[in-house]
């Protein structure tokens, strides 16, 4: 069984910077990508950035440039590094543990998300 624990999240004012972590535990592959999907209010569920054991990264394009993930892989821990923040940024933020198969990956294991608000 696999437990992803999110903390980090909070109000911030449009400009600022967050950092948010999600821990894992349990039984983790040493082959595998975690990342950040994040649903805000009446909208679908959208990537936000993905970082595999690797570390290669994958972010969506509304983030890059703006928000930078990376991970400790002997903590099973990924972080997201939130800079210049909008209000459309604002959302429920969920961390996200799946297996990693080279060209795509699953979404097997999700945290309890986090909320980001961001007022303008």
């Amino acid at each position: 069984q696999v437990q992803l624990v999110e903390s980090g999240g909070g109000l911030v004012q449009a400009g600022g910077s967050l950092r948010l972590s999600c821990a894992a535990s349990g039984s983790i592959s040493s082959i595998n990508v975690m990342g950040w999907y994040r649903q805000a209010p009446g909208k679908q569920r959208e990537l936000v950035a993905t970082i595999a054991s690797g570390g290669s990264t994958n972010y969506g394009d509304s983030v890059k440039g703006r928000f930078t993930i990376s991970r400790d892989n002997a903590k099973n821990t990924v972080y997201l590094e939130m800079n210049s923040l909008k209000p459309e940024d604002t959302a429920v933020y969920y961390c996200n543990l799946g297996r990693d198969f080279g060209s795509w990956r699953s979404n097997d294991y999700w945290g309890q998300g986090t909320q980001v608000t961001v007022s303008s």
